[in-house]
């Protein structure tokens, strides 16, 4: 009850502050979303209204073979995830691995690096003049089985996407009293049948929230599917490819392929919410999970399967590293070391890599702004108004990047807003997409810091704005911090909607390594690519400075 006595006059510093972030959401939220539906059942030709648009997606073999090619791949990439990543997080938490911590921190920096790095490393190693792909025909006269189409999208997409529930279930497990364990050995249940009856009943929920996100940003990528899919269309690759093709003219049957996604996922996500709340509960771990020994043979296994997983995992960033030093004549690497693709990078394409800094700078700037006000909204003013914003934070996370992007173009290019074209576009569709991260981070550490700090300032003179920024922001700072580094992480990865809302000279290095890899440009893809994986490197070992751990929360 003390949250209810931090009210003061209905006309505060909060009330302006709830109204003008509600105006914020409804002018660059809810306002292109209600564009793109509002599109999508326009005719082109009279302006009138249609279903055209849809029905032609429903009549064409080649539109809504798309929709099932998103769907296969990305039920095959969750349930992969899943079968990897589960009892991964099983054998690290319940059995002694050596090298534990640096295995978490690898596995981190593989899930933060964008996929798009995976599928152009992974076509440098096993496409038709690939490394591996060359060495095993020259040397073992062995047909290697190709990387393009639906087989590469899937080794890429897994290997990216099982960390998220690794790190899942790794943290349910360290709220899994060892008492329950005991007494099912107690028992007479032996080891597996223990995992089976006791351990996974337990962690269901978890897995299921894991295996949401890795369905999400599997629907959602767009970088790896373009790069290798051929011919394998998925909806991200359509939607961009017809609103490109449209634009010249229109984009409404673009818009309508959008809107069938945002349906898609918000239904996949509502039903994944129901289950989870059905199944959910609370447990306290007063004798959390310790790491046993494993015996030689089984340890040897299980050492064998987490470092030939990691290794596979963290492969992509290898090679963008060793390969951006490789000299390269045209687009084919040579013997030999050079510099040379850093030299080009920093003569050509250097509005990239600051575009890249600056926009994110900007975008984090206001991300961590917006995640304070909203996440005390949320948590200690909370009514229908903050509620609904509180809820609108997160329906940019379940939205492709694709969809996100053209909402937006079609929202904001024509007056009275006109942003198309320019840097604030693209800056707006950061903030858009990645506040989640800080906004999350920002409202647990909030429940944390007792009202009364808050009310002992009121009460000694402060107003409520003062008291916000000199008192609650800076106890917030270390949550706010840990969540804008993982926004920043994200943000100077992201592709899928800036592929289509930059111009020339808004280009960043996530939309300059994917235009390279198109030009068969690999030396200073690699060089480019280096560089982001270095700064996400860089980004989380900040991170884990803040945080005072080797661990990372979802």
């Amino acid at each position: 009850m003390k949250i209810a006595r931090l009210s003061s006059s209905p006309r505060d510093f909060w009330f302006w502050t709830t109204l003008g972030i509600a105006a914020l959401f409804l002018v660059f939220l809810v306002y292109p979303l209600f564009s793109l539906f509002a599109s999508s059942f326009v005719d082109p030709e009279t302006g009138g209204f249609t279903l055209a648009h849809y029905a032609q997606f429903f009549k064409k073999r080649y539109y809504y073979r798309a929709l099932l090619n998103s769907m296969s791949v990305t039920a095959c990439v969750t349930v992969l995830a899943v079968l990897i990543g589960a009892p991964m997080a099983y054998l690290t938490s319940a059995f002694q691995i050596r090298g534990k911590r640096f295995v978490d921190v690898l596995i981190i920096i593989s899930m933060l690096s964008p996929p798009f790095i995976g599928a152009y490393s992974w076509i440098l190693l096993g496409g038709r003049s690939g490394v591996i792909t060359t060495f095993v025909s020259e040397y073992l006269g062995l047909k290697m089985p190709t990387i393009y189409g639906f087989t590469g999208i899937l080794l890429v997409l897994t290997l990216k996407l099982y960390p998220f529930v690794y790190l899942y279930v790794s943290g349910a497990l360290k709220s899994i009293d060892v008492s329950l364990s005991e007494a099912a050995e107690s028992l007479g249940c032996d080891p597996i049948k223990k995992v089976f009856t006791i351990i996974l009943p337990l962690v269901t929920p978890t897995v299921l929230a894991g295996g949401l996100l890795v369905f999400m940003n599997a629907l959602a990528d767009f970088g790896t599917p373009m790069l290798i899919g051929e011919g394998f269309v998925v909806m991200p690759v359509l939607i961009y490819s017809e609103f490109v093709s449209e634009m010249g003219g229109e984009a409404n049957f673009a818009a309508a392929l959008a809107a069938l996604m945002v349906v898609l996922t918000c239904l996949i996500f509502l039903g994944q919410k129901y289950v989870v709340n059905k199944k959910s509960f609370t447990m306290s771990a007063l004798r959390p999970m310790k790491p046993n020994t494993l015996a030689p043979v089984p340890s040897a296994f299980a050492h064998l399967f987490i470092y030939l997983l990691v290794f596979l995992s963290i492969i992509p960033q290898l090679t963008v590293i060793y390969t951006s030093f490789m000299k390269v004549n045209g687009v084919v690497f040579t013997s030999g070391y050079s510099l040379d693709s850093y030299r080009i990078i920093f003569d050509k394409l250097g509005t990239a890599i600051t575009n890249t800094y600056v926009y994110g700078l900007a975008a984090i700037v206001i991300i961590v702004l917006l995640g304070m006000f909203i996440a005390y909204l949320a948590t200690r003013r909370r009514n229908l108004i903050t509620s609904l914003i509180d809820t609108f934070t997160m329906f940019p996370y379940i939205i492709p990047g694709s969809v996100l992007g053209i909402t937006l173009l079609l929202a904001f290019n024509k007056p009275p807003i006109v942003l198309s074209g320019t840097a604030m576009i693209i800056i707006l569709a950061f903030v858009v997409r990645r506040l989640p991260y800080t906004l999350r981070s920002s409202a647990a550490i909030l429940y944390q810091i007792s009202p009364s700090v808050e009310e002992a300032s009121i009460s000694l003179g402060c107003s409520p704005m003062k008291t916000f920024f000199k008192v609650t922001a800076i106890m917030m700072l270390p949550g706010v911090m840990a969540g804008a580094i993982l926004s920043w992480i994200t943000v100077i990865n992201e592709l899928s909607a800036s592929v289509i809302l930059y111009t020339g000279g808004t280009r960043t290095m996530s939309v300059s390594i994917y235009t390279e890899v198109i030009r068969a440009s690999y030396g200073t893809a690699a060089a480019l690519s280096s560089i982001l994986t270095l700064t996400t490197i860089v980004s989380l070992m900040i991170f884990f400075k803040l945080t005072g751990g080797k661990e990372l929360a979802l």
